[in-house]
């Protein structure tokens, strides 16, 4: 089944030591985030949703203002949608994305992510089939 959703997060992450892979393609940071997510399903049926997920992102340390990285996270959320794909409100929460910060500032930057999010109760209750949704994300992020 289709589900159509638009969500809202608001998260806070620190760099986590120094630049690694001096002088390699990959050279970059680690940056341990949390985040809390709340929106709503509304089509077909409407439904709530709120969670909290721990993320690990990775930025690549390009020299420029454009500073690409990738993140994975996992976490819990509850929500109002049931049946056919989930059982009750307890779930947890699967992430993985990729995305670029345009720095328009030394402290400000434009953020584009591109979001792959799975909620299931991993097992806990019936119908266990999940909600698997791929969002475009855009917000503005401010470093201090």
């Amino acid at each position: 089944m289709r589900h159509d959703l638009a969500l809202v997060s608001l998260s806070y992450g620190h760099i986590l030591g120094l630049i690694r892979g001096e002088g390699h393609w990959y050279r970059g940071n680690w940056e341990l985030r949390g985040e809390l997510f709340t929106g709503a399903e509304f089509s077909p049926d409407s439904a709530w949703a709120v969670g909290l997920t721990p993320h690990l992102r990775y930025n690549f340390a390009t020299g420029t203002r454009w500073v690409p990285f990738g993140d994975i996270g996992a976490g819990v959320t509850a929500t109002g949608e049931r049946s056919p794909d989930l059982g009750g409100t307890f779930e947890f929460n699967l992430q993985g994305a990729a995305g670029v910060h345009w720095f328009v500032r030394n402290h400000w930057a434009v953020t584009v992510e591109a979001r792959y999010l799975h909620i299931s109760s991993a097992g806990l209750y019936t119908p266990n089939l999940g909600l698997n949704t791929i969002a475009g994300l855009i917000g503005v992020t401010w470093f201090f």
